[in-house]
């Protein structure tokens, strides 16, 4: 069965590591689904119920996005609010639609993980800063797997660096 993996970019042209991992992933329609947000809903007015039947479809979901002001793009956060309703997301017996499906975050990172930590600038570590977003799939009895992060691009954007990316990313799909 494919995996869903849906796009938070508010400009992926501009982008670097999500744009070439969405074109890597595009090589393989047969294990992988791509849904672009900002592509399908450039008004970002989200139609609550036809995401909700796509979630319905996959067993596996990947949310990849760019992690910025130590958060998901505001878009990602409209999404879980607006499609995560009371009865179907959770809340009733016709609820907990999204229950039992795996769900993973794939993040890009513009600082170096060793800034993410008790003694460094940021003083938190990416799994902390990710903990609502656990918590969020796990409520509504998702299962929640450990997210991919690739750091540094703020740091290193050379195509080398890029490129190295892809088998770290195509490896984390495989084993998901």
């Amino acid at each position: 069965m494919k995996t869903l993996i849906v796009v938070i970019h508010p400009n992926i042209e501009s982008s670097i590591i999500n744009k070439r991992w969405m074109e890597e992933l595009n090589k393989h329609p047969d294990k992988y689904y791509i849904h672009e947000l900002h592509k399908v809903y450039p008004d970002e007015k989200i139609e609550v119920k036809a995401e909700q039947k796509l979630i319905e479809q996959y067993d596996k979901i990947v949310f990849q996005f760019p992690f910025y002001w130590f958060n998901c793009p505001p878009f990602f956060k409209k999404w879980l609010d607006e499609v995560l309703t009371y009865g179907w997301a959770y809340g009733s017996k016709s609820g907990y639609k999204v229950g039992g499906k795996k769900i993973a975050l794939a993040v890009s990172v513009g600082i170096d993980e060793c800034e993410y930590s008790p003694k460094e600038k940021y003083k938190y570590t990416l799994d902390e800063l990710l903990r609502p977003f656990e918590l969020t799939f796990e409520y509504i009895k998702a299962d929640y797997r450990p997210f991919f992060s690739y750091y540094g691009i703020e740091l290193n954007s050379t195509k080398e660096w890029v490129e190295k990316s892809v088998p770290s990313y195509l490896g984390f799909l495989n084993n998901f």
